[in-house]
């Protein structure tokens, strides 16, 4: 039987190689853009990828902060996969980009409402999980949620949060006529189809461009897109699997030293422009009173890098398919070979 999906945001470094997973298994695929005249660069980038099944490809026009277009996107749809987010600008009140990612999120679920949707998944992110969690001595696990009030809290995260709380609030409330899952994964990295890359791939991008000889020895979770594609799609369409979120990471952790030895002895071409010096916690404690991105980067000092994937297992079957190591190799050749540095 051929399954319909609609993956909103399909022009987006996580839409895109979506879709493409998706006609390669053979499903029929419909796709939001905010403006249609972005489908041609997206179908020639599949075409150089040798995606199949493009004529089961369709677009729709339809931007998270308007009505019009949902509906249509919504017809004979049986799987939605909500990629997109509202469009972030820090030059606007934090409460406007809240109300945005909140209220695009909702427009979703409730265009959903009583149509042939059996199920949405969610995209959301790790920054609503385990950023309220500092205990290194145990697991961060789905059942944790960070506070929306936690200090050093990017704007970017908190709204990620508000519109994962608003979802499941909607939800739980309303008893929809779909199933619900979301996929919260920490940083995605691995490689792109395109030169539209994640934000997750500026933490590598500063390391490797020259331009300091200083960082900061961050802890951090990765994973591979292709995991989190693999992830999406086991959430999507495993049945009786419902109402649940999932980590995606890769096991274990890296810190930003350790990603610079690693690309230092791997890729040597580059070694000559990465870091040599870390910044000490101290230094950054003494600077969050006059700075935010210091408050961010102590922030992230803190949270509890020991994270569990096991529900996904357990849940899914679900196993990463690469490690640490390998994504962050990817991701430097990605950066390399499409020509962001």
């Amino acid at each position: 039987m051929n399954q319909h999906v609609l993956v909103t945001g399909g022009n987006g470094f996580l839409g895109s190689q979506l879709i493409a997973a998706l006609l390669t298994r053979g499903s029929s695929v419909t796709t939001t853009l905010r403006h249609l005249d972005r489908q041609a660069a997206l179908l020639t980038t599949l075409t150089t990828h040798h995606v199949p099944h493009l004529d089961r490809l369709t677009f729709v026009q339809a931007d998270l902060a308007r009505d019009d277009g949902w509906a249509e996107a919504m017809q004979g749809i049986d799987y939605v996969l909500s990629v997109a987010s509202p469009l972030f600008s820090t030059d606007r009140p934090f409460e406007q980009v809240a109300d945005d990612a909140r209220n695009g999120t909702l427009r979703i679920l409730r265009a959903a409402e009583g149509t042939t949707v059996k199920r949405i998944v969610m995209t959301a992110n790790f920054g609503a999980v385990g950023f309220s969690h500092h205990d290194p001595q145990t697991l961060t696990t789905e059942q944790d949620w960070t506070d929306p009030n936690e200090p050093g809290l990017s704007p970017y995260e908190k709204s990620k949060l508000l519109a994962e709380q608003a979802a499941w609030a909607y939800v739980d409330q309303h008893h929809p006529s779909f199933e619900f899952n979301t996929v919260n994964p920490v940083a995605i990295l691995g490689n792109s189809l395109d030169d539209h890359v994640s934000g997750s791939f500026t933490l590598i991008k500063q390391l490797i461009d020259g331009n300091s000889k200083f960082s900061v020895n961050l802890p951090l979770n990765v994973v591979n897109v292709a995991d989190v594609i693999d992830l999406h799609l086991r959430a999507l369409f495993t049945p009786h699997v419902t109402h649940e979120r999932f980590i995606a990471t890769e096991d274990g952790q890296i810190s930003m030293k350790e990603i610079v030895a690693l690309i230092a002895a791997h890729r040597p071409a580059l070694a000559a422009s990465l870091p040599t010096r870390f910044l000490p916690t101290w230094l950054i404690k003494c600077l969050t009173p006059v700075s935010s991105q210091a408050k961010e980067g102590l922030l992230m000092l803190k949270v509890n890098r020991n994270v569990s994937n096991q529900h996904a297992r357990e849940l899914l079957n679900w196993t990463p398919l690469s490690n640490n190591e390998a994504t962050i190799l990817q991701t430097v050749d990605t950066l390399v070979n499409r020509h962001l540095i």
